[in-house]
């Protein structure tokens, strides 16, 4: 009866599902210069004076402020001289503060050197501008998630699918943030999009493996992480999802596999717990306990690791006839560790409870 109890606990012990998401982008199109961002544009006058931009944020005729600013900020920009781009493009917003196209270049140069705050800012009165714009939606959505605003990013990539519903990138990363909110089952449509506008990506196929794996759908999830696999160059977090759908559905030889594979190349505290994992499910305990005891070498305070070296010794000491009171003590301080580490584990408090 005991050792049943700490197969359970051990399930219940060690750490989740690794969703690896991650955020997607696309070089955005830029404009011709001098003219206004958007799917309705305007030709210019036949002298070459470029559109303006009308308060309504659609290119007009005869208001030419902040143009020149603009064709100078891109011009720059393409150059490479993003600080001097960046100026032009603030200029043209000073002298013309309708100029959509003079918001999405100030946002873009900020975004990329990572002051997100900024390019939001700026992308969102883009989008407050031309709110038809997909560029300014889009960008808006990816900045709020880079600022981990997730539920702000969802509308926003929300509005920007409502103005071009096959963009492969939009559909990906408003699939990644509703798995990051928690709601995969909104997901999954999303991801599944992603997946059909191209098949061949393998961060599609990953983000949808992820998708099924936190809906618990675990034999779907290794279908997509092993089609990711077949596509692009085999990574961590790729592998540590595949051995996790496949504990999941029962397929523990191969889970093992694939973390030896994993630990060869990349020999982290995670990789060397959930191959404990594995090898525990495989009744292999030895391998496991050393398994569990190599994790903790590089991470001491990896605490599903410790609740696998506590359950392990624990089952070393009812298999002795509870003689082996060396691994009953070791174990405890073990499971104790972890919970100081992360208290929310109500499993392992009455594991404690029942064995201290």
């Amino acid at each position: 009866m005991k050792t049943r109890l700490l197969w359970t606990t051990l399930t219940i012990a060690l750490s989740a599902n690794v969703v690896g998401c991650q955020i997607f982008d696309r070089p955005r199109q830029k404009p011709q210069a001098a003219q206004p961002a958007g799917p309705a544009q305007m030709s210019p006058e036949t002298t070459g004076r470029p559109p303006a931009i009308t308060p309504g944020g659609r290119a007009t005729r005869g208001n030419d402020a902040g143009q020149a600013n603009v064709a100078r900020g891109q011009e720059l920009s393409s150059q490479g001289q993003y600080e001097a781009a960046l100026r032009e493009f603030e200029r043209a917003i000073e002298s013309n503060p309708r100029l959509t196209v003079a918001y999405l270049g100030a946002g873009d140069i900020y975004r990329q050197r990572g002051d997100y705050d900024s390019a939001e800012k700026r992308y969102a009165k883009a989008a407050e501008i031309e709110p038809r714009n997909f560029d300014a939606q889009y960008l808006h959505g990816l900045t709020l998630q880079l600022l981990n605003r997730v539920s702000e990013a969802i509308r926003a990539y929300l509005r920007a699918l409502s103005i071009s519903p096959d963009d492969f990138n939009a559909n990906l990363n408003l699939a990644t943030a509703y798995l990051q909110v928690g709601e995969p089952g909104e997901a999954l449509a999303y991801g599944r999009r992603a997946v059909q506008i191209d098949g061949r990506s393998a961060p599609a196929r990953t983000n949808l493996g992820a998708i099924y794996a936190a809906m618990n759908r675990h034999e779907e999830a290794v279908v997509e992480y092993q089609q990711a696999a077949e596509l692009a160059e085999l990574s961590a977090p790729l592998l540590l999802n595949l051995a996790d759908s496949l504990g999941k559905t029962g397929r523990f030889t191969e889970m093992v596999n694939t973390l030896q594979q994993l630990i060869r190349t990349e020999p982290t505290a995670v990789a060397h717990e959930r191959l404990g994992s594995g090898l525990f499910r495989l009744r292999q305990y030895p391998d496991a306990l050393a398994a569990f005891r190599k994790s903790l070498e590089i991470d001491p305070n990896h605490y599903p690791a410790l609740n696998g070296v506590g359950v392990c010794l624990l089952n070393q000491w009812v298999w002795s006839q509870e003689k082996d009171t060396a691994a009953r003590d070791e174990a405890i301080r073990s499971l104790r560790r972890s919970v100081q580490l992360e208290p929310q584990q109500p499993k392992i408090i009455e594991l404690l409870g029942r064995y201290r």
